[in-house]
């Protein structure tokens, strides 16, 4: 892959899993990265290991955050070229009946709120310069229902209307959105949704693992590498002609927890 150097990225929720990958693989190739996170600790030891990306606190759910940091990476860089916008959460898991407001207002904020204003403040810069990319990170969550993650897969279905909307609306002003959906993929923040999931069911999460790879054709699990892989793609001068596109990086999924 060629192309990125030079090119101004940032990614939201870039101080672990998947974000972290994405932030590392477009440093890699040349481009000028910055990483936002909500957990300070994190973004001080991202900072401490990746001295040549960008790290930054911020909580994307707050105009004014995002407002600000958008201000600093127009000052400092003059706008962005790339948009990552990958933060989000798991939200509760267990039956909707068994499920609270409160939980389900979270999970929709963390997800919808934040992708809204990422986009929001990184559209205003974009449209200055009549170019830019933006990738939503879905999920397969996001293409199918989820039993015992209704608050999730709400949020990921909304992700796909949010980018299916923006790729319409930013089209004319030469600025390219898709959404990547991951499947199942190897780390610990799976591992937690797998203990959660499985405790809401009543099973092992031994035999939930095996619900997720009997449900995908190729039988595997997803590597974060193997979604940055897709993510330099359609960011790539290759995807030149890619918007409004939800991929599937999930080894094609035929059944969610069936």
């Amino acid at each position: 892959m060629n192309g990125f150097s030079g090119k101004r990225v940032l990614v939201t929720a870039g101080a672990s899993g998947i974000g972290a990958v994405l932030a590392t693989r477009f440093a890699a190739e040349g481009a000028r990265v910055a990483i936002c996170d909500l957990e300070e600790e994190a973004v001080e030891a991202f900072s401490t290991q990746h001295v040549d990306i960008t790290a930054m606190a911020a909580d994307v759910r707050s105009e004014m955050q995002m407002q600000a940091l958008f201000g600093r990476l127009d000052a400092d860089w003059g706008g962005i070229d790339i948009l990552c916008a990958n933060a989000g959460t798991g939200g509760p898991a267990g039956a909707v009946d068994t499920l609270n407001l409160d939980g389900w207002r979270a999970c929709l904020s963390a997800n919808l709120d934040g992708a809204f204003l990422t986009c929001r403040w990184a559209t205003a810069h974009m449209k200055k310069q009549k170019q830019g990319v933006i990738l939503l990170t879905s999920s397969t969550a996001g293409l199918f229902g989820y039993p015992y993650r209704a608050p999730y897969a709400t949020a990921k279905w909304g992700i796909i209307g949010l980018m299916k909307t923006l790729a319409m609306e930013l089209g004319p002003h030469g600025i390219r959105v898709n959404a990547l959906c991951p499947g199942a993929v190897e780390g610990d923040r799976m591992d937690r949704v797998l203990a959660a999931e499985a405790d809401a069911r009543g099973e092992t999460v031994e035999a939930l693992r095996e619900v997720y790879v009997r449900g995908v054709s190729l039988k595997s699990w997803v590597t974060a590498d193997e979604v940055a892989d897709a993510a330099l793609f359609l960011a790539s001068d290759a995807g030149a002609k890619i918007s409004g596109l939800a991929m599937p990086i999930d080894g094609h999924t035929e059944t969610l927890n069936a």
